[in-house]
């Protein structure tokens, strides 16, 4: 079996970056994509988010932003990333769901299955929505309701004439609010106040954002998204909901789940139909876990005092998607820096040529 330069694992928005400038830079690679077509995460959206309504998706390198007007964000990323990866002749395998990946004599060995693909080096762009993360509370397994989690999503049509309960303190908590409190009943809780941001959110304030969110990773810290540290803004499509109270009325986390409902520490109770848990998700790495990629703290550092791609306790590896890059944006950046990653392992690697 030959062996490449590079395997890269997940054709979202990073790793399509990474495959672009790993072939710019002459790098032999392949792209492993569980999903059955191209789309990344985009493709599991739900079918009433709009292109105006997401937060914004960066352009590809060496391409242009696909437009913000009302096509459904589940079909036009899609068929952006779909066109992107023919353009650019990138070598995406798919559908191939990678099980783990071994360092056999230098040489690490990618697993699918039956199949195997050996490499010199690897990034991994694995992303987050993949694995969703769902606390537990007392009870839960007795509710009679509906319990959905964010990749659950079927849109808010799904919801009218139930009482929903939203949980979770991060951006799409206060979508989901903005697209129910005006249709239905929905009530919000989060285990903390909510931080809401007052100040326009300049090129500084991001940075200062992402720059928390990198000591973290620098620290070998599990990474918190940027969102988390930026502050909540409310955007136009979900005033409705802020007159209706939907935001004033936030409540602290119940503590136990009935049949019916949920209750509060005070013995209050709220009947509610459904609960929809925006809890957020976790990085989706179980497959590197052979590697023993992560520090005594939980994650996995990255070296330039977290900014940078490269896991510090394996220089083979990449990571992007992950931590300060786990945006659009963020992806994009990190792809080129993933790429030059590679480039400076394989030209210090001593490893067999196949």
């Amino acid at each position: 079996m030959s062996i490449l330069d590079s395997v890269v694992i997940g054709a979202g928005q990073a790793g399509l970056s990474s495959s672009y400038h790993l072939t710019r830079l002459g790098i032999s690679h392949v792209v492993l994509d569980s999903d059955a077509e191209p789309g990344g995460a985009w493709r599991h959206r739900w079918d009433a988010l709009t292109m105006r309504d997401v937060h914004g998706v960066a352009e590809l390198p060496g391409d242009s932003p696909p437009p913000r007007d009302g096509q459904r964000a589940n079909m036009a990323v899609p068929a952006y990333f779909a066109a992107y990866e023919q353009g650019n002749d990138l070598p995406v395998i798919r559908p191939v769901r990678v099980d783990r990946v071994d360092d056999e004599g230098g040489i690490l060995v990618v697993h699918s299955g039956e199949q195997r693909w050996r490499t010199r080096t690897l990034v991994n762009a694995t992303g987050t929505w993949t694995h969703p993360f769902l606390p537990h509370y007392p009870g839960m397994e007795t509710f009679v309701g509906e319990q959905l989690h964010t990749v659950d999503y079927p849109g808010p049509e799904h919801f009218v004439g139930r009482r929903v309960l939203v949980v979770g303190g991060g951006a799409s908590a206060v979508q989901f609010l903005g697209a129910l409190a005006p249709i239905t009943h929905a009530l919000w809780v989060t285990r903390r106040e909510p931080v809401w941001r007052t100040d326009d959110f300049t090129p500084e304030a991001g940075a200062a954002a992402v720059a928390l969110v990198e000591q973290r990773v620098a620290q070998g810290l599990p990474p918190q998204s940027v969102v988390s540290v930026t502050g909540l803004m409310l955007r136009p499509q979900e005033r409705a909901a802020e007159r209706l109270g939907a935001y004033a009325a936030r409540r602290p986390m119940f503590e136990r789940i009935e049949p019916d409902g949920v209750r509060w520490a005070d013995g209050s109770f709220e009947r509610v139909d459904v609960i929809l848990w925006a809890t957020g998700f976790r990085p989706a790495i179980s497959h590197l876990a052979p590697l023993h990629l992560r520090s005594a703290s939980g994650g996995i550092r990255l070296d330039r005092n977290g900014r940078g791609t490269t896991a510090v306790e394996d220089p083979r590896i990449q990571l992007v998607g992950y931590g300060p890059s786990a945006s659009t944006i963020g992806a994009n950046r990190a792809g080129r820096s993933a790429a030059r990653g590679v480039q400076r392992a394989l030209s210090t690697a001593s490893v067999p040529t196949g």
